[in-house]
């Protein structure tokens, strides 16, 4: 995973969400593992992962802290 960071320069993580835009529609899937310079994602509603070029169509969710996470409730 880090070699796939470094070399495409994306925030790719294990258990990152992602949108894929490919294909004509949008779905939006969880990041399992990377090999072989792809990220092997599991979509929504799918029971099993599928590689993905890490800048092909893609767009990394990024995480934001829920609210027990920031302190004072985010306040």
């Amino acid at each position: 995973m880090a070699w796939v960071r470094r070399n495409y320069r994306v925030p790719a993580k294990r258990g990152g969400r992602v949108l894929y835009t490919g294909c004509g529609r949008a779905e939006y899937g969880t990041i399992k593992s990377a090999s072989n310079g792809r990220l092997n994602v599991q979509l929504d509603g799918v029971k099993h992962t599928m590689p993905f070029h890490p800048t092909w169509e893609l767009s990394y969710i990024p995480d934001y802290p829920t609210p027990q996470e920031v302190p004072d409730g985010g306040r």
